[in-house]
This record gives structure tokens, C-alpha cells and sequence, in this order.
């Protein structure tokens, strides 16, 4: 039987009276489910596992509903991607141009960075004082290799104060005025530094001749070398200290000796002057110090000289009764001169003897 044909076929119910109705009975649910979900908060009643439920069907049929959004917002952002790629274009490559720039800029700081601490780093045993200076001006010329430095008198720098970089040694102080310095390289023609081969101990003089390898003059015996010795200063002459590295020697087209020198690997730019001044003070000040006896006492002083003074007086020999008594040397102008002794005594006769016996 169809359903017009039934008891309730003829039953008019009004549109608007069932909307208002289903409207009331839906807010009705859902006061009920939110009060229902605050007096069980941990979810151990049936409102929840019904929301669970509800939710579990209710997924695949938001999945579908939320597809053609989905589609229409990705339509949407390519379309504008394609007629604003060639503003973004330009915005992305003035962006790239400032980091480039800033680029630039932090690997030269990361490089004067790493300098500072390698400067910083550097120490000799015992410590010597070094003052840090910056190359200004590169006097470089067909016969001299120098430099100068922003640092100068006020600093404590000396003529003949060794340099160095962070590798090695650079030069040597020739010249100093207020507020500069000028440094002569090993590789001058007039530079000639003592230096000695670490591996045999053997001295030897590295001469410089213009060019970027320094030779090495006055070696002694034959094998004294093999390429890659390490060249350290050997301290003679009390210019430079005893240690300091150098290079490593290496042979030329000729067969002269020549050395690689460790301040190459990088420019010569920033370097630490030391304050050397002789040989005791690369050794430590109280190495001289050690057998030296103790300081005295103020009173101890006193008794000591006291006691000199009288050693001294006991020692001396007593005057001869015959000898002859010196005048005494006047004062002051217009003095009077006493008289000198007129006894027979200090003067004796001819013939007379000087020492009668009694």
C-alpha cells in the first residue's frame, strides 16, 4: 500500500511550524551534548563515543565536501602565481643581490675574525710582550720588501723588535717614530737573520735577495738539509728570540737552498711586533736570580758595614814615628796655615840612623 493511500493521507502539517520545531529541537541537542561533555570531562560517558561515532562517519563525507575548496584555492594561487611571476621575479632577485652583499661581508669578517684569534693564540715560552700592529703601506721595490705598521714609540716598539703572523716570522723593526713603524721582511736584500735547522741543530744565515724564498747561507757540512726541515731562529746575536718558526727549506733549479716561508700562507696584513729586549728576558727573569743571597735587614746592613769598617781600621798599619807629617790643605782662601813641627825628629841629621835601637 503506498503511503498516499494510508490513515495519513489526508494530514497537512504547516512548513513553517516544522522548521521552527526542528530548529528548537536541534539547539535543544546541542545544549545537551555541551553540558552532557562538561559534567564528563574524561570521556567515560556515551555522549562521547557518540560524537566519536558521529565523527567517524562524518570524515569521508567532509573529505568530499572540502575537495572543490581545496581545488578552487590551488586554481586560485597559480593563477595568480602566473600573472604575478615576474613581480615576484624581480623581488627575489633584488633579495638575492642585499644577501650576496651580506655574504660578502660575513666571510671577510669570519676572516679577519679567525686572524685576530690566530694573532691572539700566538705565544712564546716564557711569555714575551707583543703589541698588535696593521700593515699600512707596502714599500715594495726592485731591491726593498718593507713595511709599515700603525704602531710606533708609544706602543714600547724598538728598533730591532722582531714581527710575526700568525704562521711565522715576518721581519724586524728598522725605524720607529710616533705612531708608526717600519718593518723590514725577511725577503729584503738587506735582511740577514741567524736561524737554525731543527731537525740537526745546525746555524745557518737566511739571506734575503728580493725574491718570495729567502736563501740560506753558511750551512756547514754536506746533508745538512733535506727538503722540508723545519727553519727556526736560532737566537744568535740577541736580535731575535731562540724558536721562533721560519719555514722549511727547499731546493731551487740550482741547487741552492732556499726557504718557504710560513708568513706566505696568508697577506701580510696584521702582525704582533715583540717586545724582545735581550736574552734574559726570553729565558725568565729569576733564572739569574736563583744562588743569590737573601735580602738584609736595615740593622743588619748597619752591623755588617760597622763591622767592615772595623776589619778595616784593625788592618791598616800604624804610622811610621819617623815619617814625615803632610801639610794640611787650607780650607778656604786667606786661611792660615799651622805650623809645621820643628823637632829633631822629623827631620833627622845626615848620617844619624833612622831606627836607633833603644
Amino acid at each position: 500500500m503506498a503511503f498516499r493511500d494510508g490513515p495519513l493521507q489526508d494530514l497537512k502539517v504547516p512548513l513553517a511550524w516544522t522548521a521552527v520545531g526542528a530548529t528548537i529541537l536541534a539547539i535543544v541537542a546541542a545544549v545537551v551534548l555541551l553540558l552532557a561533555g562538561r559534567r564528563d570531562p574524561a570521556g567515560t560517558g556515551g555522549f562521547p563515543q557518540a560524537r566519536g561515532a558521529f565523527s567517524m562517519v562524518a570524515k569521508p563525507v567532509d573529505a568530499v565536501l572540502a575537495a572543490p575548496v581545496r581545488w578552487t584555492r590551488d586554481g586560485v594561487d597559480y593563477v595568480e602565481g602566473y600573472f604575478f611571476a615576474v613581480s615576484e621575479n624581480r623581488r627575489l632577485k633584488h633579495q638575492i643581490r642585499d644577501l650576496e652583499s651580506w655574504r660578502d661581508a660575513a666571510v671577510a669578517l669570519k676572516n679577519v675574525n679567525d686572524r685576530y684569534e690566530a694573532l691572539l693564540k700566538l705565544k712564546t715560552e716564557p711569555p714575551i710582550p707583543m703589541v698588535t700592529g696593521r700593515a699600512v703601506t707596502d714599500t715594495r721595490g726592485p731591491f726593498s720588501n718593507a713595511r709599515l705598521l700603525d704602531v710606533g714609540v708609544e706602543g714600547g716598539i724598538k728598533v730591532g723588535d722582531p714581527a710575526m703572523s700568525e704562521h711565522g716570522v715576518v721581519g724586524r723593526v728598522v725605524g720607529v717614530a710616533k705612531g708608526v713603524s717600519r718593518m723590514l721582511l725577511l725577503t729584503d736584500v738587506d735582511s740577514r737573520t741567524p736561524v737554525l735547522i731543527d731537525r740537526t741543530n745546525d746555524r745557518a744565515i737566511l739571506t734575503g735577495d728580493g725574491s718570495a724564498f729567502p736563501r740560506l747561507d753558511y750551512l756547514r757540512g754536506q746533508d745538512t738539509l733535506k727538503a722540508g726541515d723545519m727553519i727556526l731562529t736560532s737566537g744568535d746575536g740577541g736580535v731575535f728570540p731562540r724558536g721562533l718558526p721560519v719555514g722549511e727549506a727547499v731546493k731551487d733549479l740550482r741547487g741552492v737552498w732556499r726557504v718557504r716561508l710560513y708568513s706566505d700562507r696568508s697577506p701580510i696584513d696584521f702582525v704582533r711586533v715583540l717586545l724582545f729586549q735581550d736574552f734574559s728576558q726570553k729565558v725568565g727573569p729569576d733564572t739569574f736570580n736563583e744562588s743569590a743571597p737573601p735580602a738584609l735587614t736595615p740593622s743588619e746592613a748597619a752591623d755588617r758595614t760597622a763591622a767592615l769598617q772595623r776589619a778595616a781600621a784593625a788592618a791598616k798599619p800604624a804610622p811610621h814615628p819617623l815619617a814625615p807629617v803632610p801639610a794640611p790643605t787650607p780650607s778656604a782662601p786667606g786661611a792660615t796655615t799651622p805650623a809645621a813641627p820643628t823637632t829633631a825628629t822629623a827631620h833627622p841629621p845626615a848620617g844619624a840612623d833612622p831606627d836607633p835601637q833603644p
